[in-house]
């Protein structure tokens, strides 16, 4: 069910109070579907049916809160869904000022609106964009927006918060402006906000492209690398160093991403089965890996000495999941003369199965990579048992080159290189 569902009636829309500053508020009837009241900051209210053509959102109006009663607009409604289904090309309500006024606050929630399944992360990046990157523009019309305007934020962004950082929100801005794009159109079906000013930075080839990072741990770097996340797991049990240097040795030798191995629960891990799963990844498959004797062994010590944690590796107030640790990451970086970022690890296990000439199909399974024709949801149990001889052989390379033993328990008395 949408958010803002209610039975509507004259008191209960009466009663609804104007939206925030800058937004426009959606209200859904429970009985006439996509019936919608849309509220502004000013207080006006206005009736419209939402409906999906073509896969895009669409909305016509009806007519203004009090003007016509809700018997009337559900009726309106339910009629413009007949003409709808039966082919007629109906006038949208949307004119050429209204999508003017649109301002990219209200086409942010129109956004979001439609791509309920986001990521929670992606909606935290996409949130953070807007409080960071564009909180001046949020009460900005698009129209407004030039490509001039574009081109010195992006350059501002740039300067402020890194290459990657400017482009990616300059994507993002790019997506919400061109959804808005396809829903603000005329009865023809031409579009009636100007074109997206993000188009400027292409046209000027503006874009930074940052170079893509192709650093790995190296074997001779492997023994003073493993000697300072030792370091860190020599620590007292439940500290953050402690915490971090488990996280570090199991993101290397599992090859996950970084939100991958931070965010494991303790129900994702099966020490009977020496398996973990991590669920909702990137390709939205659960992933599910074998543990190699020394990824058993770390994990059903952390699980001996867990309190009541929720995740395996849980941040220092222990209320959610580790993030990036930059303190002890740089402690190691000190320590051993290796700088490194968790994505490092992920191409160290890479390159390293590679190097052991881990068959193609064992690499992608093991880095759950997309298959191209793979129509299986999920890994069977026989390709679980096929990962596990590569994910040993993976760990016991690693242990090799960092000339330590082969179980967790001993790596605890690994001699600093």
């Amino acid at each position: 069910m949408a958010a803002n569902t209610l039975n509507f009636t004259k008191a209960a829309l009466t009663a609804l109070p104007a939206a925030p500053a800058g937004t426009r508020v959606d209200y859904h009837d429970e009985h006439v579907r996509g019936l919608i009241l849309q509220v502004t900051d000013k207080g006006g209210k206005t009736f419209y049916l939402y409906k999906r053509i073509n896969k895009k959102p669409k909305r016509y109006r009806i007519a203004r809160f009090p003007d016509i009663s809700v018997q009337k607009a559900r009726d309106e409604a339910e009629a413009l869904r007949g003409r709808i289904a039966s082919g007629e090309n109906v006038v949208l309500s949307r004119d050429v000022i209204d999508a003017n006024e649109v301002t990219l606050d209200q086409a942010y929630a129109q956004f979001l609106e439609a791509r309920k399944s986001l990521k929670p992360k992606t909606r935290y990046l996409y949130d953070r964009a807007m409080a960071v990157a564009f909180a001046d523009w949020r009460t900005l019309a698009l129209a407004d927006l030039s490509k001039d305007m574009i081109g010195r934020r992006h350059t501002a962004l740039t300067n402020d918060h890194g290459p990657a950082y400017a482009d990616g929100a300059m994507r993002f801005l790019r997506s919400v402006y061109n959804f808005a794009y396809a829903i603000y159109e005329d009865h023809k079906g031409n579009p009636l906000l100007p074109v997206n000013p993000v188009q400027r930075l292409s046209q000027a080839r503006s874009w930074n492209k940052p170079k893509r990072r192709t650093t790995w741990i190296s074997p001779d770097q492997m023994p003073a690398w493993l000697a300072a996340v030792e370091k860190l797991r020599q620590e007292p049990t439940g500290s953050t160093a402690a915490n971090v240097g488990d996280y570090l040795l199991l993101t290397l030798f599992t090859g996950l991403r970084k939100s991958e191995a931070g965010g494991l629960k303790w129900t994702d891990v099966n020490l009977s089965d020496r398996t973990l799963t991590v669920v909702d990844t990137k390709n939205d498959k659960d992933h599910t890996l074998p543990l190699s004797d020394a990824l058993h062994d770390l994990l059903a010590q952390r699980q001996r000495t867990r309190l009541h944690d929720v995740f395996v590796f849980p941040n220092r107030n222990r209320t959610g999941p580790l993030v990036e640790p930059r303190n002890p990451m740089k402690k190691v970086t000190e320590q051993s003369g290796v700088d490194f970022t968790l994505h490092d690890l992920r191409r160290t296990f890479s390159t390293v199965a590679e190097r052991l000439d881990i068959s193609h199909y064992a690499l992608k399974r093991l880095m759950n990579h997309s298959q191209d024709g793979d129509v299986t949801a999920g890994y069977v149990m026989g390709d679980i048992e096929r990962l596990r001889k590569p994910m040993q052989q993976i760990t016991d390379f690693f242990l090799s080159a960092g000339k330590a033993p082969k179980t967790a328990q001993s790596i605890a008395n690994m001699e600093d290189a």
